[in-house]
């Protein structure tokens, strides 16, 4: 219930204080995927969020954004993971897995941080070993935007990369990996 009047009063909000532009929903399967965006800025999960038609989404959010017992409290009820960054968090990894076998979505920032491609030159493995431990598609997402006030957001859904049937060994997981980074990098640049 908590989550839908924020859901209502984000996308209200976001109605008036963005112009955002959906493109290529066409893309985004029935059932069970991980949404894997372009991180811009801290505005991108509350924007897709809000924007999305389905309300079965979980979030994946590092760890240091709940210290505060407010913001703690508005991430459990908005269905926000933490994630502790840097470590092999099985907890998390568990918690996905269960997540998209109840089909619902999961919504991973591969870049581990805003702006992780253009500082690191990659983006991390981890959506692509959950995908695939759970036998899901995973649909990267290119963002445009600059957050200023009354500007123009771009989300640009790409097609799904399907999962294989078998268990990944690291050299594949790596270019499933790589494959993600260039659509992400695409749709982000793609002219609309």
């Amino acid at each position: 219930m908590i989550r839908a009047i924020i859901k209502f009063f984000l996308n209200l909000f976001f109605s008036i204080y963005f112009r955002i532009e959906k493109h290529g929903e066409e893309n985004l399967p029935e059932g069970a995927y991980i949404l894997a965006p372009k991180h811009l800025s801290n505005w991108d999960p509350p924007v897709i969020l809000a924007k999305m038609k389905r309300n079965d989404i979980y979030i994946l959010a590092k760890q240091e954004l709940f210290v505060n017992k407010f913001v703690k409290f508005l991430a459990k009820k908005t269905k926000v993971l933490p994630v502790k960054r840097g470590a092999h968090d099985t907890t998390v990894i568990k918690q996905s897995i269960k997540i998209l076998r109840d089909k619902n979505i999961l919504l991973v920032f591969p870049e581990g941080t805003r702006n992780g491609i253009e500082k690191n030159g990659k983006i991390h493995s981890g959506a692509v070993v959950i995908a695939n431990m759970a036998k899901v598609p995973i649909v990267p997402v290119g963002i445009q935007a600059t957050y200023k006030p009354f500007s123009k957001v771009i989300i640009n859904f790409g097609k799904p990369i399907k999962p294989k049937e078998n268990k990944l060994e690291k050299e594949e997981i790596e270019n499933v990996a790589k494959n993600l980074m260039e659509n992400i990098i695409k749709l982000t640049n793609e002219k609309i």
